[in-house]
């Protein structure tokens, strides 16, 4: 099992210092400044900061539903765990008709309010919502089931003791519920953040590949001409994702 994570990523390392024809260089890494590297890396970020705080937010609010019995809960988990069932590409196919120019459904919503319609690709920044929201409608559910299991793990008597004590679902939220979940949201993060950094066919399907909108990282390793310079590329992922795990981790295991 180490082998197969461990080869490849030492693979990428060492075909990125060296040319097609073997000689040593570091003109792979000069050469994805070609490609906006910085224009790149900031989508990516933007991306994946703004999908994680989404879904790290739409979890703990499903979660503090689903911890509670009530008349219909299993209809409501069943609804709630759907999206992540469905397919990568029926879930971006389904967004790009919500936010189609002409006669999409959001711009259908926005006529009907009196208001006029808006070109949702023609920033790069709106381009980068719609795909944190779609993003997180399919992803949600994998951060809820996590956030779920560390909320049934939180002893009742806590809240039991805080409410004898006064204190209300805010303050037993904010004191009891989230330092429990500190390890459970850190797992949570790190699971979406590497997703999320590997990004790929949700956007090129829902904007289409159009590096003048929106590029990340993925993006620029897929398009890369050389299997030298797609390793360049993938080292760069490697990185941000290991920092993004190291810190993760680290924040996770404070008390």
């Amino acid at each position: 099992m180490l082998a197969f994570a461990f080869y490849p990523s030492a693979r990428a390392v060492y075909l990125s210092f060296f040319t097609s024809q073997g000689k040593f260089t570091l003109d792979n890494y000069k050469e994805l400044f070609y490609f906006n590297l910085y224009g790149t890396i900031e989508n990516t970020v933007i991306l994946t900061v703004g999908a994680l705080m989404i879904q790290l937010l739409l979890a703990l609010g499903i979660s503090s539903i689903l911890v509670r019995e009530f008349k219909g809960k299993r209809l409501v988990s069943t609804i709630s765990i759907i999206p992540m069932g469905v397919a990568t590409v029926v879930a971006a196919i389904t967004f790009a008709f919500i936010f189609q120019t002409s006669g999409g459904y959001a711009n259908t919503f926005l006529h009907y309010l009196g208001l006029s319609g808006i070109n949702w690709y023609f920033n790069s920044y709106i381009s980068l919502f719609i795909v944190m929201i779609a993003d997180s409608w399919k992803n949600t559910p994998i951060m809820t089931l996590i956030i779920l299991a560390g909320m049934y793990s939180i002893p009742r008597d806590l809240y039991y003791a805080a409410a004898l004590d006064g204190a209300g679902p805010l303050r037993r939220f904010v004191h009891i519920t989230l330092p429990n979940l500190k390890k459970f949201i850190a797992i949570a993060l790190i699971i979406r953040g590497v997703s999320e950094f590997n990004i790929f066919a949700l956007p090129l399907i829902l904007i289409g590949y159009s590096p003048s909108i929106l590029t990340t990282l993925a993006y620029s390793l897929y398009s890369t001409t050389t299997e030298n310079l797609a390793s360049a590329a993938a080292v760069i992922i490697l990185i941000f994702v290991s920092v993004l795990i190291a810190l993760n981790i680290k924040l996770g295991g404070k008390r």
